[in-house]
């Protein structure tokens, strides 16, 4: 497949999320020999999520206007992808429209609700503005063969086959003790977060909560500012982490018994790590993501006690939090989730050959 010109545009609502799915699509693009420009309204989470950038790919500021006049100036894409329903720069549109037989493609949010399906490659003309004429496509990642879905890059799974826990929790300095459980914890403000910390502070198994940087981190601390212990409680250990590249965050959920993952490009990650997870669900203000993380559970195929969790974990519904679960029935729908997953094309492959039947 010959090579193009790609320009992907993020607006960062959220650093780890929209940007970090954004980075993983223009790295795996460029690691397959395309060239890849990624518009970036707020860059720099990159800093440590990708420090070392990637081969093939340039980062533009769009609000810089010299940046902006300069990226103009050199030839259009072949592809221009609108991160999330954001809106390019009109000057970009415009030198985009002049060329015949571009794709453009609105790379939506991740869902497992029934529309996706149905929207999944409809086209999307535009009637206003420097594109007026050109049409847009719709381009839904999923969970089911009938959408686009997830970001998968080549040699995943060799490398997570092949990673050694201990070597890397001894190389990133976390004190372990073999009988100790390992917890990942990416989240927002929970409101159950109290509860779970208590729960694995009162069980009969040790374990130990690799706490991220960020909100995680000032959500737990604030919960001991009047009593203040850095280092856990009970059976539980804290261990707080410096922010992650991309990479290291994998490693990271590979490394745990259990993952809580938030938004979507750690659940993402997450399924692919194959443990254990809890996904705190990006929250609307209509409720609208209660019936999006149900439609998630209902494909999971979550055991009650998943489900019930999940409700909880996510501040809906009147039962309390349950046990977490390592093993047993949150394992096995862990491990089956990603063998179904594995056995669909990847988004990138699947995006691929959408354009070049467009083309």
């Amino acid at each position: 497949m010959q090579s193009m010109r790609w320009d992907i545009f993020c607006k960062v609502i959220d650093n780890h999320g929209d940007l970090g799915v954004c980075w993983r699509l223009a790295s795996q693009l460029a690691g397959l020999g395309e060239r890849v420009r990624l518009w970036v309204d707020a860059a720099a989470a990159l800093g440590w999520m990708a420090p070392s950038g990637h081969d093939g790919v340039e980062v533009i500021d769009w609000l810089d206007p010299a940046a902006l006049r300069a990226a103009v100036a050199q030839p259009a894409p072949d592809v221009l992808i609108e991160g999330f329903g954001c809106e390019p720069a009109p000057e970009l549109i415009a030198r985009f429209a002049e060329r015949p037989g571009i794709a453009w493609i609105n790379l939506e949010y991740l869902s497992a609700e029934p529309y996706v399906e149905r929207l999944h490659r409809l086209p999307s003309p535009v009637f206003k503005g420097p594109g007026a004429g050109l049409t847009k496509c719709f381009f839904y990642p999923g969970f089911t063969t009938a959408t686009g879905g997830l970001l998968r890059e080549p040699g995943l799974m060799e490398r997570r086959a092949g990673f050694d826990r201990a070597s890397w929790l001894a190389a990133r300095q976390i004190p372990w003790q073999e009988n100790e459980r390992l917890v990942s914890l990416f989240c927002y403000e929970p409101p159950a977060l109290a509860g779970l910390l208590a729960r694995l502070a009162e069980s009969d198994q040790p374990t130990r909560l690799l706490v991220t940087a960020g909100r995680a981190a000032q959500a737990v601390q604030a919960l001991f500012a009047d009593a203040p212990l850095p280092h856990g409680r009970g059976a539980l250990s804290i261990s707080y982490l410096p922010y992650l590249a991309q990479p290291d965050f994998d490693r990271l959920l590979w490394a745990c018994d259990l993952n809580f993952v938030r938004g979507e490009d750690s659940l993402v990650r997450a399924l692919w790590a194959g443990a254990p997870l809890v996904w705190q669900i990006y929250p609307q203000d209509d409720d609208a993501h209660h019936v999006k993380l149900n439609a998630w559970l209902d494909w999971l195929g979550a055991p009650p006690s998943l489900r019930l969790f999940h409700h909880a974990w996510n501040g809906f519904g009147n039962g309390a939090l349950p046990e977490p679960e390592m093993q047993g029935p949150w394992l096995e729908t862990a491990r089956d989730a990603r063998a179904r997953l594995l056995a669909q094309e990847d988004l990138v492959t699947q995006l691929r050959k959408f354009i070049a039947q467009k083309s």
